[in-house]
């Protein structure tokens, strides 16, 4: 009874915790090319969305797709003038993500993290526009939502921030994650620092402004790796560590957040562990892939784990053993 009593306790506070990474759906399929015929509006227009499609930058030129941009006319829907000698053309999605599967690719799924820019010093008058509509258009064609917005990234006695204090306000304002870039006022031009913050981690790099967004859907997107199913699976993930209503709310949230998840929830709670079952595209490969390399959560033998045994529930009965990890906050 106590057991049962506890769970009940922190699904409450789980739930009450905001879901801020429901995500926003994206319009992969759709692209609005300069074109003088259908035909070669089409193929264009496919490139343009694989690139969004998979979450792979150089996608257009990759010779897995070469068939595919060739035969582009055959998986247009509709195509539709767009003014200024433009059309904007659509695709039959499911068809495309099956072709894309089979030539070994990812598929990103529509439902992307919503990303607060955030840019320091932050521009102003004529730049902040420029700026904006810059990062807009590289965010577009990487199918990535963004928002420019100011936020504070120091304290009030002037100290920075912490990556993890930047994330709770970004999803206070109904974000998934925080790119930071920060610009050297002595140079001119000079490439910016950009520093991507999400539930799983912390990475940095340098570049202009497209940069930016290019590395920051690259991590996102997760495209590393063999091409994952489409299908979606529930898988039992066993979690150690989380000592706290805090943390089990941060894993909760965290695995929410997963590429391709469906619904995830608390299955069961016993002392610092709990075990969540995810309903996710891809199934338990995505979460390893996701995962790997992430800096709260470290994969541990599942004998260690000593998971509980699996059962059926809504969204499905899991699958295989259960992962297990140790979170680190």
């Amino acid at each position: 009874m106590a057991v049962l009593i506890r769970l009940i306790v922190l699904v409450v506070a789980v739930m009450l915790v905001p879901r801020a990474w429901a995500g926003r759906p994206v319009n992969v399929y759709e692209a609005t090319v300069h074109a003088a015929d259908p035909g070669a509006a089409a193929e264009e227009a496919m490139k343009e969305v694989l690139v969004r499609a998979t979450g792979r930058k150089d996608a257009a030129g990759d010779p897995a797709f070469a068939a595919l941009e060739m035969n582009a006319a055959q998986y247009v829907r509709e195509s539709r003038p767009a003014g200024d000698g433009q059309l904007t053309v659509s695709f039959d999605a499911a068809a495309l993500e099956r072709q894309i599967v089979a030539a070994g690719r990812s598929v990103w799924d529509a439902d992307r993290p919503f990303t607060l820019v955030v840019l320091n010093p932050a521009p102003t008058g004529a730049a902040d526009d420029e700026t904006r509509r810059a990062l807009e258009e590289a965010a577009e064609l990487r199918g990535l939502p963004v928002a420019l917005v100011p936020m504070p990234l120091t304290d009030q006695s002037g100290a920075p921030l912490s990556a993890d204090v930047l994330l709770i306000d970004a999803r206070r304002l109904g974000a998934d994650a925080v790119l930071l870039g920060r610009a050297d006022p002595s140079a001119q031009n000079g490439p910016w620092q950009w520093t991507l913050i999400t539930g799983l981690r912390t990475q940095s790099w340098n570049g202009p402004l497209d940069a930016g967004i290019d590395g920051a859907a690259d991590a996102l997107a997760s495209v590393g790796g063999s091409a994952l199913p489409l299908e979606e699976e529930a898988v039992l993930v066993h979690v150690s560590g989380v000592g706290t209503l805090a943390d089990y709310a941060a894993v909760e949230r965290t695995l929410g957040e997963l590429p391709g998840v469906r619904r995830s929830g608390i299955e069961e709670a016993d002392g610092a562990a709990a075990t969540f079952r995810v309903l996710i595209r891809g199934g338990s490969q995505a979460i390893e892939r996701v995962l790997t390399g992430s800096q709260h959560f470290t994969r541990i033998d599942i004998g260690a784990a000593q998971p509980p045994p699996q059962a059926g529930a809504a969204g499905g009965i899991a699958s295989g053993a259960p992962l297990a990890y140790e979170y680190h906050p």
